[in-house]
């Protein structure tokens, strides 16, 4: 009987033995990056990013495991933390995987606020008919981009009148053809709606301005008319050769370079004008970029023909002498990436003590390519002025003149606020809420 026992409860020791030190140094590790990160300021999320709630989490872990980055959280006494801040791109699988319905996706921080477009739970608006996806509405990432734009389009498939239009009346107009409007514009043709989609550029939106080669994460996801996309990361080339054959394959037709102008309320629905022509249409899918107008320095020199507000090819800058300004994921791409090249000299201004909002490995990029001697770094600096041949850059403690051939200002976008106030939507300041 005893024997029976013991090796009944042999198995379960052993597990016990292998399972306890090896929790002991997860939470270590754990605690060790929670602490390193508030020392060096690193705590403040980019975008969309969880918040536990102590109360309900019972230290599972299973919100450690979805993380699709797999260093972000943490079980710190027996509680999920967010440990790695930075590191959070708002996948929002945490909030998924959670038994305890312990976590809350949210925007901003306390400090730092998140200009968010006023968007209900089906994608619309305020202003009833017009509805947003993807990154306007704070949705960055490739993957779900994608599912709230075939999401949006099924929501817009119940609003009123949709299916019935006729005339000259649309069911739905959709703005942009990035992950988003690509993703709706395809379930509004499955649906056979009567739709336009204009895009300002070209297919892809903001990827189309990725850097050349940069490597995109997604995830499985299921692209209406085509089925489920399985491929997890690939480059922007590739990823934009894949919905060039989608189009091509399908028969969709996009409005390339027709940008849209003003969108006015009337009986029915809404007035929409382009560059091009006008249109009426039941309702209005906004999925644009957060981007709107390239943030500027308003520094002397800024008109100059050197200055460029986004890299496409880091090849150009062979040879030269560059200063990319600004502290997120592209400037950090595009400083490195530059350095990469020959005989290149790049200098990296930053306003800022620390890459907080930028990814990890981006982040030890740059710490490489420093380390290496390919690129200087100058925290806490500010552009005082742009020069023919010269940078005159800001320390705090002095003036440093850097020789300079060519000035790339990677400091994000203005959100087309006064756009979308003008069109009647509300635009909420959101800090650490949903």
């Amino acid at each position: 009987m005893k024997l029976s026992l013991i090796i009944y409860l042999l198995p379960i020791f052993l597990l016990v033995g292998w399972y306890a030190p090896r929790k002991r140094r997860q939470e270590a590790d754990s605690r060790s990056a929670l602490d390193a990160n508030i020392q060096a300021g690193l705590t403040e999320p980019a975008s969309l990013h969880p918040v536990i709630d102590p109360l309900k989490c019972m230290g599972c872990g299973a919100c450690v495991s979805a993380c699709p980055e797999g260093n972000v959280l943490g079980v710190i006494d027996s509680k999920a933390h967010l440990v790695n801040a930075t590191h959070c791109i708002g996948h929002g699988a945490c909030q998924q995987a959670c038994p305890f319905d312990a976590i809350t996706l949210v925007f901003g921080t306390e400090k730092r606020g998140m200009d968010i477009p006023f968007v209900q739970a089906n994608f619309e608006t305020n202003m009833p008919g017009i509805f947003i996806a993807g990154e306007l509405g704070g949705m960055g990432l490739i993957r779900n981009a994608v599912e709230q734009g075939r999401q949006a389009l099924e929501n817009i498939c119940k609003f009123p009148g949709t299916g019935q239009q006729q005339g000259e009346w649309l069911d739905v107009f959709i703005v942009g053809a990035g992950p988003a409007g690509f993703s709706a514009s395809l379930g509004a043709m499955e649906h056979k709606l009567k739709f336009v989609t204009i895009e300002q550029e070209t297919l892809g939106g903001t990827v189309s301005h990725f850097p050349r080669g940069k490597l995109v994460m997604t995830a499985p996801v299921k692209l209406p008319l085509y089925g489920k996309v399985t491929f997890t990361e690939t480059t922007k080339e590739q990823l934009i050769a894949f919905w060039e054959e989608v189009e091509r394959k399908t028969g969709i037709k996009i409005h390339y370079q027709e940008r849209l102008e003003t969108i006015t309320a009337e009986a029915g629905g809404y007035l929409v004008s382009t560059s091009k022509q006008s249109y009426r249409t039941r309702t209005v899918l906004l999925s644009i970029g957060r981007r709107g107008t390239p943030r500027k320095l308003d520094v002397p020199g800024e008109e100059l023909s050197k200055v460029v507000y986004r890299l496409i090819d880091a090849e150009q800058y062979r040879g030269q002498r560059v200063l990319v300004v600004g502290g997120g994921d592209s400037a950090l791409e595009a400083a490195t990436s530059i350095a990469e090249q020959d005989g290149a000299e790049v200098a990296l201004s930053y306003r800022s003590e620390a890459f907080s909002r930028a990814k990890e490995k981006n982040r030890q990029k740059v710490a490489d390519a420093e380390a290496a001697g390919r690129l200087r770094v100058y925290f806490k600096s500010n552009v005082k002025s742009i020069e023919e041949n010269n940078v005159q850059l800001d320390t705090g403690n002095e003036v440093v003149s850097l020789p300079n051939d060519a000035v790339i200002i990677s400091a994000g976008g203005v959100l087309p606020t006064g756009f979308l106030k003008k069109t009647g939507i509300e635009v909420e300041t959101k800090h650490g809420t949903v």
